[in-house]
């Protein structure tokens, strides 16, 4: 009987036997360097900066006392003031012209959300003939300009005896809402799976019951979205709300910032001061959906 032995392999000649320097540490998968991190915070701390700027700089003019200080805007810091949010606030129809905004703004939500909703539920669930058109048809509204639209709609509005009144500039603010909404809330629905319908179905629901107790909770991170952009649309819009509200004390407030500039003056610090009071509503707005928000915009991208 022989006896063999086994000899162990040499170390590399570039290594010797006896080093114990670990090896280097390979890089994961999708792992960056710490070089591309430090660019890509370096990056997105100038691309914040830049979004920041306009504001910073809107509530700086808006502490000037002079309604030329935009020309001298070094000579503010040694003059700060809130002069400018009292008068705005004492002596202007600003709480008025809040009124109004909340008013349509909310309403537009409201409607146009429902709308939206029940239209997107259809298309999404339902396969009526001409379902497909229908959509386009709602997109294809999209492409007109206002100044096509202006003309058409205050006909209608003067038919209804709908000037200057409340309910009719909602109606207005919703034909621009809805359709993007009724887009936006049908790609969330066809990522609820129909099972579910199926199911409610089962239990005895009817198709009306399932939508409101099943689906729409589902939808919720949807519906945020589509209530945000349609609180936006009414909020900030101009022309519209100037053209179909004539009383002054039902100006929305992107309207009555208007009244700061004539022909020959402009009192840009009040106009500053009322632009960043008109800015608390939406920020408010928008703390109240953000966990919805975030989520409704991303889920087209992780659910199916």
């Amino acid at each position: 009987m022989s006896t063999s032995t086994v000899t162990p392999p040499a170390a590399p000649a570039d290594r010797p036997a006896d080093d114990k320097t670990p090896a280097r540490r390979s890089r994961r998968r999708g792992e960056t360097s710490p070089l591309a991190r430090l660019t890509s915070h370096g990056v997105l701390t100038v691309a914040s900066l830049i979004a920041l700027f306009p504001v910073a700089w809107l509530v700086f003019l808006s502490l000037g006392p002079d309604k030329d200080d935009y020309l001298r805007p070094g000579g503010i810091w040694g003059k700060m003031t809130l002069d400018n949010y009292s008068f705005v606030l004492q002596n202007t129809n600003f709480f008025d012209w809040l009124k109004s905004s909340l008013i349509v703004s909310l309403g537009t939500t409201v409607i146009g959300v429902l709308v939206a909703a029940t239209t997107g539920y259809a298309v999404s669930r339902m396969r009526f003939p001409g379902y497909k058109k229908f959509m386009w048809v709602l997109l294809l509204t999209q492409m007109f300009p206002v100044a096509v639209l202006m003309v058409p709609m205050y006909q209608i509005l003067s038919d209804l005896q709908l000037i200057d009144t409340y309910f009719g500039l909602i109606l207005v603010y919703c034909s621009t809402a809805v359709p993007y909404c009724a887009w936006l809330m049908k790609g969330y629905f066809d990522t609820i799976p129909f099972e579910i319908d199926e199911a409610g179905r089962v239990d005895g629901l009817t198709p009306i019951g399932t939508f409101l107790r099943l689906i729409l909770p589902l939808a919720r991170p949807g519906l945020a979205v589509a209530a945000f952009y349609s609180f936006i649309t009414a909020f900030g819009e101009v022309a519209f709300a100037t053209t179909f509200m004539l009383d002054d004390e039902k100006y929305t407030l992107a309207v009555g910032l208007q009244s700061f500039v004539s022909e020959h003056d402009a009192q840009r610090n009040l106009m500053a001061a009322t632009a960043v009071l008109i800015a608390i509503p939406v920020s408010a707005f928008f703390y109240l959906v953000q966990k919805n928000l975030v989520t409704g915009l991303t889920a087209g991208g992780t659910k199916g």
